[in-house]
């Protein structure tokens, strides 16, 4: 089987020839860039510069000769652009390793910090020395909103600007950069046998969260929710036209459609299920059948080509939520946070295994990868693809990014597991 044909036969229910595998597949699958220089090393690989896609959690572009020996099935389309060298300028990771941003991303040097700015110069998030990743330091709608500037508070916020988009990048809008998104992704297509991903992002419940703060948010949704409402209406519209536009121009290219919305804590969602039915579930309808509509069977001239998949990366326990979620219309959920309450493997499997296609749940990045032996975390990975792989509806990935400081001995014992050579 190729790999886009293994990764469409999980969503069929049905077992391949292999677990399907991903790595870096979207922004929720890769490795902090500190740890992928390392594990280049231990691979043995030559050294080429390492080139940071996603700037606020500082993730690394996975290469083609790691992705080839890791039995990768699965392609962000944002690998299709920003090739050139002029796209990409030279940093430094924390420690003193080279490294390379996207050139679009400003970034700044403070007194024992960067900054991470927005075009018109407001600092949107800081990693002060010592850090590893970008936090969030201005909500445009802490102190009071307007609904009518959405747009412009997109701008203004870390998670949303395109300040600090990853590939494409910021180039790619207007009828010229449509056409130029529809030519790369195309071109990518063409190229790869991978699953394609399309990330457009579009969420609802975290961008209350980006705009308000968390805190600010759940009182809206509690206290106030015809304002709640009306806000969320306008977002959904916001995304709506986006989605036409995304999917006109990459929806023949891409096999799925990765939204975000992280719903879940350590201990369960982070809103009762009631809520979730009452404000987010009939929007996240709305947008999950848009996508399947704006993407129907057979595109890209592909005879027999599936419908579009709908993907939610979601963190945190969120088993009380995905019955709704599956009657929304959606097809795989990411990234199994296994050790949350509620999200053990065996029952998510046997409640939800005919319905969903656990994307992750693979292997416990929190504990296991990070502190766990070589040995410890193939037992871990064995147990983990032989209750989920079970019957089909199983992409394999680790839960959420590996984590800077995990050893790549790990990585290659998770990998190695995995695609069956231990």
């Amino acid at each position: 089987m190729t790999s886009r044909e293994r990764v469409l036969r999980a969503f069929e229910h049905r077992e391949p020839d292999r677990i399907p595998v991903d790595f870096s597949g979207h922004r929720s699958s890769g490795i902090a860039a500190l740890a992928y220089v390392k594990l280049r090393d231990a691979l043995g690989l030559p050294g080429r510069p390492i080139r940071i896609y996603d700037s606020i959690q500082q993730l690394a572009i996975v290469d083609e000769d790691v992705r080839s020996g890791f039995g990768v099935d699965v392609m962000e389309m944002g690998r299709g652009f920003s090739l050139a060298d002029e796209d990409w300028r030279d940093w430094t990771l924390p420690g003193g390793a080279s490294c390379q941003l996207p050139a679009w991303v400003p970034v700044e040097r403070r007194q024992n910090e960067w900054v991470l700015k927005s075009k018109d110069g407001r600092v949107l998030g800081r990693m002060p020395d010592g850090a590893l990743y970008f936090e969030q330091t201005n909500y445009p709608f802490v102190d009071s909103d307007d609904l009518r500037d959405i747009p412009k508070a997109f701008e203004e916020c870390l998670w949303l600007s395109s300040s600090a988009a990853a590939p494409p990048g910021p180039a790619f809008s207007g009828t010229t950069g449509a056409r130029l998104l529809q030519e790369g992704a195309a071109r990518l297509r063409r190229s790869s046998e991978r699953a394609i991903v399309g990330l457009f992002g579009g969420s609802i419940f975290e961008t209350g969260q980006f705009l308000y703060r968390n805190d600010n948010f759940f009182m809206l949704l509690a206290s106030e929710p015809a304002r709640a409402t009306a806000f969320l209406d306008a977002l959904v519209e916001i995304h709506l036209k986006n989605l036409q536009g995304f999917l006109g121009a990459v929806g023949d290219s891409i096999d799925v459609i990765a939204f975000g919305d992280d719903l879940g804590m350590q201990t369960g969602p982070q809103i009762s299920p009631e809520m979730y039915r009452a404000f987010f579930k009939p929007r996240h309808r709305r947008l999950w059948e848009a996508a399947k509509r704006l993407a129907p069977a057979g595109r890209g001239g592909e005879p027999g080509r599936p419908p579009i998949r709908v993907m939610l990366h979601s963190c945190g326990g969120i088993r009380d939520l995905l019955p709704d979620m599956i009657d929304a219309g959606l097809d795989a959920v990411n990234p199994v946070q296994i050790t949350c309450s509620g999200m053990e493997a065996a029952g998510l499997k046997r409640d939800f295994g005919k319905d969903i296609v656990f994307w992750g749940g693979g292997c416990d990045t929190q504990g296991v990868l990070l502190s766990g032996t070589p040995g410890e975390v193939r037992e871990h990975v064995k147990r983990q693809t032989d209750v989920l792989a079970a019957g089909g509806g199983f992409v394999f990935q680790q839960v959420h990014n590996i984590l800077a400081n995990v050893p790549p001995s790990n990585i290659l014992a998770m990998f190695e597991t995995v695609n069956g050579r231990t």
